[in-house]
């Protein structure tokens, strides 16, 4: 059975830090390309961060210099860590699970992180 679950996001104040981690099972996660998603109210759901298989990142712009994306293969797990947050990266939190051939998709439920004072 597969299984995508986020945690870790909450309300925090802007220029705080948060870190969200995603579990995942039911598929060969050393083989699979990692990713977190963000989608705010009234907009597209975007890239933030992807992880290969290999340990390659890659990061949008916005976001670039505050957050960091690290994978765990041995528990299965993926992290985003938020630092420097700004009340624009309010949004629900998504992670994402690509095959290498592209043989699977999955998404996890969400996490949603509120950036307010």
């Amino acid at each position: 059975q597969v299984q995508v679950v986020e945690s870790g996001g909450g309300l925090v104040q802007p220029e705080g830090s948060l870190t969200l981690s995603c579990l995942a099972s039911g598929f060969t996660f050393s083989r699979t390309r990692m990713s977190w998603y963000r989608q705010a109210p009234g907009k597209e759901r975007e890239l933030v961060a992807g992880s290969s298989r290999f340990g390659e990142t890659v990061y949008a712009d916005s976001v670039k210099g505050r957050f960091t994306i690290s994978r765990n293969n041995v528990n299965n797990t993926v992290y985003l860590q938020m630092n420097s947050l700004k009340t624009h990266d309010t949004a629900m939190y998504y992670c994402n699970a690509i095959g290498t051939w592209g043989q699977y998709n999955y998404w996890g439920q969400g996490t949603q992180v509120t950036v307010s004072s």
